[in-house]
């Protein structure tokens, strides 16, 4: 796997993990207001090919 493709997994991953994190109890709003969008915006634009032609949520 190339290493941009692993960051890209590896973000993924922890938004899962927190999104898992986010619905069980006790939970802290404050750090998941914090660190969810932070790991959302650290995301790459979608290597091309990855959604069908003019089905690109990012619009390019």
């Amino acid at each position: 796997m190339c290493p941009d493709c692993e960051d890209v997994a590896r973000t993924v991953l922890m938004l899962g993990h927190l999104a898992l994190y986010a619905d069980g109890l006790g939970a802290d709003q404050s750090f998941i207001e914090a660190v969810g969008p932070s790991l959302a915006v650290s995301l790459p634009e979608p290597p091309p090919g990855t959604f069908p032609p003019g089905n690109n949520p990012g619009g390019s």
